[in-house]
């Protein structure tokens, strides 16, 4: 049997969310975590691990590609040159993070990860496919030195996984390891929002290039986390796309194409704050519900808990799944991640999103099993549901949210 062992990430990642959650209940720090924030944080995990299984082999074929055919020197493997990858991998990263802060257009892509206004290992799941691509762009550098394509994912695989356990609170400083490697300590200034703070350390595994570069700040106060402008939303679509419409918005107010690429490619702190709450009013003016219980929290959880196993199960056995299948389960799961995020936000509109999950179902099923009989019961189901639309609304919003909605 062939099965993809990197689908353990899924329950290695969860382990360490839980551990981290635990350990600060027995030590009396409950604020560290936030049931929405960490949900929202959550959320964008599961995205970034659900599309990674169809662009993760992309981006080997893409080294491989480079390889081959534009390879400076034919690196073999050894110690040395793999702690040299290693390096040069960290040092690509730090300007990748870098420009990601200093230039609007690559921070519309890596604000996802700077949204959460705690800071634990929930965020550091806070990672966007967008990022993924325009950080291969950086690492692209490195075949055309000539690192092979296996070497390159392997290392990024060891990249990865490290600068997880740098997103805590439990752990404070780390003698000697301060003064080489990123730290908690040395993370949580950088997701921080404090004036002293911003634009620091931007390393992921080693924090000699900020000192280096003049971008090393030591965590002396206690920091305020996210962003500068908080934003207040745990929308999963809002989350992810909210910059990139301000910058459309303020691009659009420029004459002439130099002025419009000045926005786009111009720095995040020169960027005019006050057009968040005109595409607020523009994307998020939908009359909310106002709940009345907190019960809605255990459907969140019970979709988010199922959506994990789910996505388990996929990455696990991605080789015996056909594509039509894989496509389908990933479009199920994108949108219970949206309906979760809309739930969190209280909004009306979470109902339709069960038809078109329910949608998806039926059309997964009689594509395996094209039985008119089935067809014919979703067209009666679907006739009854839009029949009774109104009242099935209005029960299920209850349901979710409390009475009076």
């Amino acid at each position: 049997m062939v099965i993809n062992y990197l689908a353990f990430a899924v329950p290695f990642f969860l382990f360490f969310i839980w551990l981290e959650y635990y350990v600060a209940q027995k030590q009396g720090k409950k604020s560290y975590f936030k049931f929405n924030s960490s949900i929202a944080n959550i959320n964008v995990g599961i995205a970034e691990r659900l599309i990674d299984l169809f662009t993760a082999g992309g981006f080997y074929f893409f080294y491989d590609y480079l390889h081959k055919h534009f390879a400076i020197f034919d690196i073999q493997p050894s110690i040395l040159l793999w702690i040299a990858l290693l390096l040069a991998t960290d040092f690509l990263w730090y300007w990748y993070h870098r420009f990601g802060h200093e230039i609007n257009l690559f921070w519309g892509f890596h604000v996802v990860h700077h949204q959460s206004e705690e800071f634990n290992y929930t965020a550091a799941t806070r990672i966007t496919i967008f990022q993924a691509v325009v950080r291969t762009s950086f690492w692209s550098v490195l075949p055309v030195i000539g690192f092979p394509a296996e070497m390159i994912t392997t290392i990024l695989l060891v990249h990865g996984i490290y600068p997880f356990f740098t997103h805590t609170r439990l752990i404070g400083k780390l003698g000697l390891l301060e003064y080489i490697m990123v730290t908690p300590s040395h993370h949580r200034v950088h997701h921080a929002s404090n004036e002293q703070y911003l634009d620091k350390n931007y390393g992921d595994m080693f924090i000699i290039w900020d000192k280096l570069f003049g971008t090393f700040a030591e965590e002396k106060e206690e920091p305020t986390y996210g962003l500068t402008k908080q934003l207040g939303s745990y929308s999963f679509l809002w989350q992810h796309f909210h910059f990139l419409v301000e910058i459309a918005y303020a691009a659009k107010a420029q004459t002439g194409l130099l002025n419009k690429l000045k926005v786009i490619f111009g720095r995040p702190s020169d960027f005019n704050p006050e057009l968040r709450a005109k595409a607020e009013q523009k994307f998020l003016a939908v009359r909310k519900v106002q709940a009345h219980t907190t019960k809605f929290r255990y459907y969140v959880i019970a979709q988010i808990s199922l959506m994990a196993v789910i996505l388990f199960l996929l990455l696990l056995f991605e080789h015996y799944i056909p594509l039509f299948l894989q496509t389908t389960i990933a479009l199920f799961i994108l949108v219970s991640l949206i309906n979760c995020g809309a739930i969190l936000e209280q909004r009306r509109w979470v109902f339709y999103l069960e038809f078109v999950r329910a949608s998806m179902v039926v059309i997964s099923a009689f594509y395996y099993f094209p039985d008119p009989t089935l067809i014919g019961m979703a067209v009666l189901l679907l006739m009854i549901s839009l029949a009774y639309f109104s009242s099935l609304q209005k029960q299920y919003l209850s349901l979710i949210y409390g009475k009076r909605v």
